[in-house]
Formats: structure tokens, sequence, C-alpha cells
């Protein structure tokens, strides 16, 4: 048994100052005050005050620190685990590109493989982003490889994709969302070309998600509300970057008045370049040049980030107001809620897995733990 002390726990819609929390790989008790005599557990750390929530979970996520999920290698989706458990995220969805299908196919199967063997954050799935998309909002994909839906293409890989980016308004869409649906899995709205009443047409037959709102999609016009339109005039929960580059501060707060807390996730859609410094990368086989923080090809579309959710969450209450608990909430409860994993994630209950980070009132993260290991710790240099 292992112990936290002098914390504050959010939890609940309250923060409970100076608990403890006692666990191994699940969450065994809860308790105020830090006395710990007859206990006798094997490691104590002191949170010193800190915030403790639970792990943060990324929905969206390509890659990092020069890896990316479509590497032909397994070393890289470890690579991804272990380096973004240094931002607080303690669970991903390694997320895809449209490239070949049969590349696509050899990632899912690698991420099958580490969905139990993860050295940092946990891989929960993948999140498969294309090839069922539009040509005409196709962002930083690659165009060549575009396909319609088929849910007969990724029947054999439904126990790995928990979510699914497609554009609604293609042939054979609304067979393949109710197909996915059946099996469990998410149907994002996204890199579409969607109308308003397809995108409306698609939520009613079962779509649930958004992609990055905004990003890759039809816009809000009074006259044509397209699929951002569709996603405010529903109850679907929307994907957000907050980098203030996806997406400018004022909308983020116009999105929040619109969906509410429970209606937003916050996502990174990182790529390689993320925990590195600019220069020229990859993203799914094709140029990529980071330049002050931002990532775009040469024709100048957006290609991913290089935004860590300590960073979003930085941002998102700085633009918003949000407090600190509801902020929280987009990146723990809501995407737990949404994989339906929050049987075991998403919060700090007794008997739920053992996923924490702690950070201190600017997001810095001292520490993160998965299933009660300590896969992260700060290291404060002294000048």
């Amino acid at each position: 048994m292992k112990a936290i002390v002098n914390a504050r726990i959010i939890k609940d819609n309250s923060i409970f100052d100076g608990y403890t929390v006692l666990f191994e790989e699940k969450i065994l008790r809860l308790m105020e005050g830090n006395a710990l005599k007859g206990l006798e557990p094997e490691e104590v750390f002191d949170a010193a005050g800190r915030y403790l929530s639970p792990g943060f979970i990324d929905v969206h996520i390509h890659g990092c620190i020069g890896n990316d999920t479509m590497d032909d290698n397994e070393s890289s989706l470890r690579n991804i685990s272990k380096a973004i458990a240094a931002t607080g995220v303690t669970a991903i969805l390694p997320t895809t590109m449209t490239m070949g299908f049969p590349m696509i196919e050899k990632s899912i199967n690698r991420i099958r493989t580490l969905m139990d063997d993860a050295p940092g954050a946990s891989i929960l799935g993948c999140h498969l982003e294309g090839p069922f998309i539009s040509e005409e909002y196709k962002g930083a994909q690659d165009g060549k490889y575009i396909r319609r839906p088929d849910f007969k293409t990724i029947e054999g890989l439904s126990d790995v994709i928990r979510i699914v980016t497609i554009a609604p308004e293609e042939e054979g869409a609304e067979e393949f969302i109710e197909s996915c649906v059946s099996q469990g899995i998410v149907v994002a709205i996204g890199h579409t070309n969607a109308s308003y009443e397809q995108a409306m047409r698609a939520i009613q037959k079962g779509a649930s998600h958004i992609t990055h709102i905004f990003n890759a999609m039809t816009p809000l016009n009074h006259r044509e509300p397209g699929a951002v339109g569709a996603a405010m005039d529903s109850s679907v929960v929307c994907e957000l970057i907050a980098d203030n580059v996806h997406v400018n501060p004022a909308v983020q707060r116009i999105l929040l008045k619109v969906k509410g807390v429970e209606g937003i996730i916050l996502v990174t859609d990182a790529m390689k370049a993320c925990l590195l410094e600019d220069g020229e990368y990859e993203l799914g086989g094709q140029r990529v040049v980071v330049k002050n923080e931002v990532a775009r090809l040469p024709a100048g579309n957006l290609a991913g980030s290089v935004l860590t959710l300590d960073k979003a969450l930085r941002n998102f209450t700085a633009n918003t107001g949000i407090g600190l608990i509801d902020a929280i909430k987009t990146v723990t409860e809501n995407p737990a809620r949404v994989l339906k994993v929050n049987d075991r994630k998403g919060s700090i209950d007794i008997g739920k897995d053992a996923d924490f980070v702690l950070f201190d009132d600017s997001f810095n993260i001292h520490a993160t733990f998965v299933k009660g290991k300590k896969v992260y710790e700060r290291v404060v240099k002294w000048e």
C-alpha cells in the first residue's frame, strides 16, 4: 500500500484540503488529515499542499518527442506513452492518419498489443482519424488515401477502435455509423463538408462526438449552419484544441457558453514535434514545418499541434474564466464518460484506478501516477 499525504484532492465538485489517499493499483481509501499510524504504507508521497486530480485523458494525440502513432515500430508508442506522462496524462488514444489502409491496420494492431502493457500513460485503444473523410476538408490528411466509409474495412479492429472520425455526407456513412455504434465505437463528425442537415442526420443515427470543433469542417453561417451549427444545436461532445491558434480565445468562451462544461473535451491533436523544438518534421507522410510552436504543411494548412494538456488547461482557464474544478472535468470525467471507462477512470473514487496527477496553481505538473505507479516526477533545478 502507498499513500499521498497533504493533498488538495479535486473530487465531487469540491476540493478537499489536507487529505490523504491510500492506494495500490486501485484507490483504497480517502481520509482527512495525514495520520498514518497503524497503516504502515510502504511508500509515502508528500503532495505539499498541491492539487491532486484524476489523471488526464487525451483522446486525440498523434505523437510527441519525435515519435508518431503511424511509425512502423512498437517503440514509438512506448516512447509516446512514457513522455506524455510528464504533462499529467495517464491515458491516451493514439490517433492514426489517413494513409494506406495496410499501414493503418498495422498501427492499430501495434496499439492492441500495448493496451495492457504501456510503460507510462495507459493506452485505451485508438482514435481512427481517417480515411473516411472529405477531400474538401482533409486538412493535413493525405487525400490520395481517402475512401468511403465501409464497416467491413474495420470490423476486425473494432476491439481497439474507440473513436472513429468520419465525414457523414459520404456515401455509406449512415450504415457505417449504425454499425459502429452497435459495436460500442464512438462516431465523431470531422474533416467534413456536411451541411447542417447532413450532420444532424448523422447525430440522429448515433454520431455523438465532434473532432477538433471549428477545424476541418463546414463553419457556422447564419444561412448555412454547417457542421459547426449542428454541433451547437445538439448534445454531441466537442473536442477543443485550446492552443489559441486552432480556436480563438473569444470563440472558446462562446463554445463554453453554448455547450457547457459537460459538452467539451480538451485535446491536443499533438504530432511528433510536441515536447521538442521548432523545426521540420513529418505527419502522415507529409512534411511539416513547426515555427513559433505552430505546426503547418508547406501549403499553410495547420498540421496538428505541439500542445500538451497541461498547457491546454492553462490556456482554457485564462481564456474563459472557468473554475478549476470544471476545467479538470474537461480532461478527466468527460473523456472517461465518452469512452465508457468512467467505471474505472476519470475520478478519485474508491475502487477506481489509481491514476493521479499532482500539480500546482499554475498547472505545473509535479508527479503522475498510473495504476498506482509513479511514472513521472518533476525535478526542480535550483539556480
